[in-house]
């Protein structure tokens, strides 16, 4: 196996790794271990050798792209519903596939009802739902969740895997990325791919002040995180012909060294992502109370208060309602802007909004060219007048 090294002089050929390989790949042939194909990465072997005779090895040679093809994506759950972050995915990968002639599968993790949800992906026109169902993947563990979406690319050698760019993704694609020693982007906003399957990625750096395009071109997979709400959902095809694989899973795939306590099912709080409506306070609000003035208009329409980055720095807001690339990506059906001058980093990140509008005294302003309705006055006299006229409507 060209990823694993074993060192003759350390090794004692003691069979502990033979013994602990779930899949059998191991064996102790002469004086060495033999890595058969059936290999799976995962990492059992170089954990539990008490010699330390074993260890991943990156070698920089020549690899076949055709030997890695296919778009592979990661199903997230959450409280047992498939987050609407994999339909995002799936349709990025759909436009990408028909460039490349390529199916568009996906793996899913968990314990009773994965199988269900699986079903639910196919009027989507994914190829294959590769699923692994186990009372041993019940709630999230990256260590076993990782061993059994390795299992799956290695066995199937997916050419890209996509993962949102959530909490769970975050943390379970590096795993993956270093097991297979190959790249990973991570909070793309921007995916394509060139005629000889190289992906395009494109993702904020420095701060949200550029944009980096990346390619992954020696080495395969190639790994992506996706923020939500930057792509557009899959449509449901007319003839689906996908199909659901139930992939065998064994004792040791689902065994994990985290282990959970307790759980407590909490309220959940709306994101920025999930609301329909936003009220964004940008530099032209200039105190505490004028932020609270925003906060009524917002509260009036039924929505979320966010801020621009600047504002945050100043304290007026948390990142967690920070639009921009450096924040949160939105595309609420309704957005209004006080006192935001609309550069790019915020601008990217709203302008699959249904309806803009904009209120700065500047005629000039930037955010202006992207506005549905723009309104030129101060906004000290509109906001409160506005947030009036919401009111009373809802009085009558």
């Amino acid at each position: 196996m060209e990823f694993m090294k074993f060192d003759a002089d350390k090794c004692s050929l003691c069979g502990i790794c033979v013994e602990k390989c779930p899949f059998g790949a191991l064996t102790i042939e002469g004086a060495g271990i033999v890595v058969s194909e059936s290999c799976r990465m995962c990492g059992l072997c170089v954990r539990n050798c008490p010699e330390k005779a074993i260890q991943f090895e990156q070698k920089a040679k020549a690899f076949n792209k055709d030997d890695w093809k296919n778009f592979l994506i990661y199903v997230e759950q959450e409280r047992g519903e498939i987050h609407p972050v994999t339909y995002e995915l799936v349709g990025e990968a759909r436009k990408m596939a028909g460039k490349v002639g390529y199916e568009v599968n996906c793996v899913i993790v968990g314990g009773e009802g994965t199988k269900e949800n699986a079903e639910k992906l196919l009027p989507y026109g994914v190829d294959h739902v590769y699923v692994y169902e186990d009372p041993g993947f019940e709630g999230f563990r990256a260590d076993c969740y990782a061993d059994a979406v390795a299992d799956c690319i290695a066995a199937n050698k997916p050419s890209s895997v996509l993962i949102g760019a959530t909490a769970l993704g975050r943390s379970l694609a590096p795993r993956l990325s270093t097991r297979f020693h190959t790249g990973l982007t991570a909070d793309c906003t921007t995916l394509d791919i060139k005629p000889n399957t190289d992906m395009i990625q494109v993702r904020p750096a420095f701060g949200g002040n550029i944009m980096a395009q990346i390619g992954i071109t020696k080495s395969r997979p190639q790994f992506a995180t996706v923020r939500y709400k930057v792509m557009d959902k899959a449509e449901v095809v007319a003839n689906p012909h996908g199909e659901v694989v139930v992939c065998p899973v064994n004792e040791k795939m689902a065994e994990s060294r985290i282990k959970i306590l307790s759980s407590e099912v909490i309220d959940k709080v709306k994101s920025l992502e999930e609301e329909d409506v936003l009220v964004v306070a940008g530099r032209g609000v200039r105190n505490e109370k004028d932020v609270e003035m925003c906060r009524e208009l917002a509260d009036a329409l039924g929505g979320q208060l966010a801020f621009t980055r600047p504002m945050v720095e100043n304290g007026f807001g948390d990142v967690a309602h920070q639009i921009g690339l450096s924040g949160r990506t939105v595309r609420p059906k309704l957005i209004i802007t006080c006192g935001v001058s609309g550069a790019i980093q915020f601008t990217s990140c709203m302008t699959g909004s249904d309806c803009l509008v904009a209120i700065n005294n500047d005629p000039e302003a930037q955010i202006f060219n992207v506005a549905d309705y723009c309104i030129v006055d101060d906004l000290y006299q509109v906001v409160p007048e506005l947030t009036e006229l919401i009111k009373n409507r809802k009085e009558d």
